[in-house]
């Protein structure tokens, strides 16, 4: 099927003469209560005022950027250097740095290298857009430690069509458009031993669960299970599309990064451009995407027709968007990881201003050294070890024309992330790790037969039914097992993955115990006030079998299967053309 918004369908209305490549039918005209970043005007002129940002006497705590000084306050956040070295850093190699969305991907690639002055530091500190991490409380659990102490990152990436400015404005068209979605929203899993990375993208019109936010004015903005992702941006902004992801995959959101139309255009420019391929010559009249056959250098308002064309890419659907997107998003972290981009001090310059300027991050992300920290983080990572997919999806039972909702193999690959394993199976032996009997806690289990156990069906989804009789079979396997007081529990569940919750911390050693004997991996085991007794759900990734199922190479084969995987050290992807887009 042609997933959601194909032309003809009720939001699709022709882009007025004039706009700038904007597509109506991106986006549906009902008005949403409009989301603007909190950003203070910028610096006049070029955008950097040395006396406005003069370095601090010595002993001084120093300014602290446009937002300390709109709360009329000062103090340093101790990012800046001694400013004698400034030229003698700008004359360095420039350090490769990894990625982020598209544009973002450029911004923290160069964040290190372009000033080494404490007055640039804090005028680049002033530029970045801050807000809140997460508007509502979810039961998602940070994953635990490996052996060496690492623990995985998982960050999610943006793009807001916010029509807030004149040059967003301009860029987005669509005249009379208020409010703000994300139609690309993608989610970054970094493996805690830094040796891959997964990045997952949804397409924007997945039906989900947006939970109860608050916005940061105090307004609440009630829960609902009938709009698509890219609703939850105006639900008060990205705190509630983080919270909304993370009840929905259940892993725990580390940091957000979100750029709007004009900061992929400057970036595009800064970074002088991103090859990408076409397989035949396409032209798009909604986004103003026009290419000859063959492979393009975009840059500018082209990049950002690649990044929003939705129509002329394969099926004329929005998978094809997110394929265009992963392609663009591999090309850039080869040229970043390459340094090619990276040679000339004034274009480094550039890119510093134009990426700080691009960003709004969480509060945790809001500064240069640790946007540097992250990237240092992130780098380490093969780039035949990146792996871009596209959430496994399925037809909307609800609305099977314009919608799609998540499927069986979304489930697992969301649990193989929140379970940090690698889903190119190159460590299918050490992905996951059982409850040692060895452990103090399970050392301390009492006896089989004492440990009260409570088991549900969450085995359902959006698209298929629960398992009929499923967690009787778990029940059973347990009595078995020795543990007599395990029983069925009819309380209605729907698990994106299996879980164990316990109530208290006398009842973890229990808890472990239960996972072991079912080979269940302590990181799915978790502290819950919402339970009173040790209670097993089971997910819809464990649909068959009495003990749950350790991934294999077939396994995780078959999910990039579904998930359309595209490897970063590819360079014969080719994105296919809609025949009706061709010339």
């Amino acid at each position: 099927m042609r997933q959601s918004g194909v032309r003809g369908d009720e939001w699709n209305t022709p882009s007025e003469s004039g706009d700038h490549g904007w597509d109506d039918s991106l986006y549906r005209t009902d008005n949403p209560v409009a989301y603007v970043p909190q950003q203070s005007s910028p610096v006049e002129g070029t955008g950097y005022d040395p006396d406005a940002y003069a370095a601090p006497e010595a002993g001084d705590g120093g300014g602290g950027g446009r937002a300390d000084r709109r709360r009329g306050g000062g103090g340093g956040n101790g990012d800046g250097g001694a400013g004698g070295r400034a030229a003698n850093r700008r004359r360095k190699k420039p350090k490769k740095r990894i990625w982020r969305w598209v544009a973002i991907v450029t911004s923290i690639a160069i964040l290190g290298t372009a000033g080494g002055a404490y007055a640039y530091i804090q005028h680049l500190n002033a530029n970045i857009t801050k807000d809140k991490l997460s508007l509502a409380k979810t039961d998602a659990k940070k994953t635990k430690a490996n052996a060496a102490g690492q623990t995985p990152l998982n960050i999610l990436l943006l793009g807001s069509d916010s029509r807030a400015g004149k040059e967003n404005a301009k860029l987005g068209g669509a005249k009379g458009t208020t409010g703000a979605r994300a139609d690309v929203q993608m989610l970054l899993h970094v493996s805690a031993d830094r040796s891959n990375m997964t990045v997952v993208s949804i397409p924007r019109d997945t039906r989900v669960s947006i939970p109860k936010c608050t916005g940061t004015d105090g307004t609440v903005y009630q829960a609902t299970t009938t709009e698509t992702i890219n609703a939850s941006l105006s639900h008060g902004g990205p705190g509630c599309t983080v919270a909304t992801w993370e009840d929905l995959t259940g892993i725990s959101i580390d940091h957000f990064m979100m750029i709007d139309f004009s900061g992929v255009v400057s970036m595009a420019d800064a970074v002088g451009g991103v090859p990408v391929c076409v397989k035949a010559n396409v032209k798009d009249p909604d986004s103003h995407l026009k290419l000859t056959k063959g492979t393009h250098s975009v840059k500018g308002e082209q990049a950002l027709a690649w990044l929003r064309t939705r129509h002329a890419f394969e099926d004329g659907s929005d998978i094809g968007r997110t394929h265009a997107q992963h392609m663009y998003m591999n090309s850039m972290i080869r040229q970043l990881k390459s340094g090619s981009k990276l040679t000339d001090p004034g274009k480094l310059l550039g890119l510093a201003e134009a990426a700080t300027k691009a960003l709004t991050v969480d509060d945790g992300l809001g500064s240069v050294t640790k946007l540097v920290s992250l990237a240092d983080d992130i780098k380490k990572v093969p780039t035949k070890r990146i792996t871009m997919t596209t959430m496994p999806w399925g037809a909307d039972p609800l609305n099977p024309t314009a919608h799609v909702v998540p499927t069986s193999a979304a489930t697992q690959l969301f649990t193989y992330l929140r379970n940090d394993e690698a889903i190119d199976g190159k460590t299918a032996a050490k992905k996951t790790s059982t409850a040692s009997p060895s452990a103090s806690a399970t050392a301390t289990a009492a006896p089989k037969a004492q440990i009260t156990v409570s088991v549900q069906n969450g085995t359902g989804t959006a698209t298929t039914a629960a398992v009929s009789g499923r967690a009787g079979t778990i029940v059973d396997k347990l009595n078995t097992l020795g543990y007599t007081q395990a029983a069925v529990d009819t309380t209605s569940a729907s698990a994106t993955g299996t879980t164990i919750t316990y109530p208290s911390d006398s009842q973890k050693a229990n808890a472990l115990a239960v996972a072991k004997s079912l080979n269940i991996a302590t990181g799915m085991v978790k502290k819950s006030t919402k339970v009173s007794k040790i209670t097993l759900v089971i997910g819809s990734d464990w649909t068959t079998g009495t003990t749950y199922p350790k991934a294999t190479k077939s396994d995780t084969k078959a999910v990039l299967d579904q998930s359309a995987a595209l490897n970063a050290s590819d360079e014969s992807a080719c994105m296919a053309v809609y025949s009706p887009y061709t010339f």
